[in-house]
C-alpha cells in the first residue's frame, strides 16, 4: 500500500511541484503586499492617521481581511500540502544536505510572519494597533530575506 503511495508521488511530483510553485508566488504576493497596506492604514493617504471608524478605516479593513482570508490563508495552506508532498516523494529531498534545513527553518519562519501579520490585523479590528508604518515597513524586510534563503538553498542545493 505504502509503495503505490511513494508510486503515486513519482508520477504526480510535476503536478505537486508545479501547485506548490503557484501557492508560494500566491501566497508571497499576500505577504509583501499586506505589511504595505497596514502602512497606508496607519498612516493614511496624507500621512496624517486615518481615523478609527471611519470609512477609509472600514475599506482597509475589508481589503486587509480578504486579502488575508481569501488569498494569503489557502495560499500557504496549499504551500504547506504540496511541499511536504514533495518532501514524501523519494529522491526529492536529501537530508544530508543542510539545505532542506535552511529551507524548513525558513518556511516556518515565513509561517510566523503570516500569524504575525494575522494577529495585527485583528489589532486593526480592535483599534489597538500600537505600530507606525515605519514599523510596518522594517517587518516587511523580512519576507525578502526569508525568501532569498528559501531560494538559495533549494537552487544551489548546498
Amino acid at each position: 500500500m505504502l509503495d503505490t503511495f511513494y508510486d503515486f508521488l513519482g508520477w504526480a511530483y510535476p503536478w505537486t511541484k508545479s501547485i506548490h510553485i503557484m501557492a508560494v508566488i500566491s501566497w508571497m504576493a499576500g505577504i509583501f503586499y499586506l505589511p504595505r497596506l497596514f502602512v497606508y492604514h496607519v498612516e493614511g493617504p496624507r500621512r496624517e492617521g486615518v481615523p478609527e471608524g471611519s470609512d477609509m478605516d472600514i475599506l482597509f479593513q475589508k481589503q486587509e481581511r480578504l486579502l488575508l482570508k481569501a488569498i494569503m490563508n489557502p495560499a500557504m495552506i496549499a504551500t504547506w500540502i504540496f511541499g511536504l508532498l514533495m518532501v514524501l516523494t523519494p529522491g526529492v529531498v536529501d537530508w544530508s544536505f543542510v539545505w532542506p534545513w535552511t529551507k524548513a527553518i525558513a518556511v516556518i519562519g515565513m509561517t510566523w510572519f503570516h500569524m504575525w501579520l494575522g494577529k495585527r490585523r485583528k489589532d486593526f479590528m480592535k483599534g489597538e494597533n500600537t505600530l507606525t508604518g515605519r514599523n510596518y515597513r522594517m517587518m516587511n524586510e523580512l519576507p525578502t530575506l526569508l525568501m532569498i534563503v528559501i531560494v538559495i538553498s533549494v537552487v544551489v542545493k548546498f
